[in-house]
């Protein structure tokens, strides 16, 4: 299945004037949340320690009451800017996907320039740095979990592809209206987690309420819809991020005129946990 050419939102900053209404879109509750592409202001930036000249916006974090698996960061890396020891967490994973620029990723000694569209798994434990070597901002999306490793099952592979490498694989019975890009297989037991980018045409829905174990997180790259959350309908669009707890229903309209497209984030191939966070055992 070909695809066309695709444009990632992504959030530059600024500040609303003091003529711009309060009131929003942005919305928090027990089973879901949005935060609106117009909540990506500067003053909801934050910094990290051994990046330089870098922002960020972390748009999910693991908390009581909201997200329980996994960390997103939306980056913003100035030119010259990076990191050489980016993850300070043992056992955790990554993925990176860019929006904007050009980012060169060093990943166990091999350099890969990325462009708009790259897509990098990041295993735990694995040497890698990031630098933005050219004249322009570079934006991506850092998402980040613990790995939970399985006696006698290799954690995966580190690997660099893109948007553009991966056809997208259409859901059964929907005549390519709704179609998913899948960077790593699905049946791969080593992975424990999956982000993909789900793609709806104009008119595309997912016909009934998803509720399932798996956590969402939603970033919507392109387009427009009308997202089912629980008991409400949200409109969203480019820029828009959504955390969607486990088993809370949802469904999508994509009303058009162009495609519908998300960056997707949900935990995979693991037993539930009986005791830690999130567990009723000790």
């Amino acid at each position: 299945m070909s695809k066309p050419p695709s444009t990632y939102y992504a959030p530059h900053g600024g500040l609303p004037p003091q003529t711009s209404l309060m009131t929003g879109r942005a919305v928090f509750t027990e089973a879901y949340c949005v935060i609106p592409k117009g909540c990506f202001s500067d003053i909801v930036t934050s910094f990290l320690p051994g990046w330089t000249d870098t922002r960020m916006w972390l748009i999910a974090r693991p908390m009581s009451g909201f997200s329980e698996t996994f960390s997103q960061y939306v980056m913003e890396v100035a030119p010259g800017g990076g990191s050489d020891k980016p993850e300070p967490e043992a056992g955790a994973e990554g993925v990176i996907f860019v929006t904007e620029g050009a980012p060169t990723l060093t990943l166990e000694g091999v350099r890969h320039d990325l462009e708009p569209g790259g897509f990098a798994y990041l295993p735990p434990g694995s040497a890698w740095t990031l630098r933005n070597k050219s004249k322009v901002p570079a934006r991506f999306h850092w998402i980040r979990k613990l790995y939970e490793p399985v006696p006698g099952l290799p954690a995966p592979k580190a690997f660099v592809t893109s948007d553009r490498a991966v056809d997208p694989a259409p859901m059964p019975d929907t005549e390519g209206r709704w179609a998913t890009t899948r960077f790593v297989d699905p049946a791969d037991l080593a992975h424990d987690m999956h982000v993909t980018i789900v793609t709806f045409q104009p008119g595309g829905v997912i016909p009934f309420e998803e509720t399932h174990v798996m956590e969402h997180g939603l970033y919507v790259l392109e387009g427009k819809a009308v997202y089912k959350l629980n008991q409400d309908w949200v409109e969203v669009e480019a820029g828009d991020f959504m955390w969607l707890r486990a088993y809370c229903p949802q469904a999508c309209y994509a009303a058009g005129p162009g495609p519908f497209r998300y960056l997707l984030y949900k935990d995979v191939n693991r037993h539930a946990r009986l005791r830690g966070t999130g567990a009723f055992g000790r």
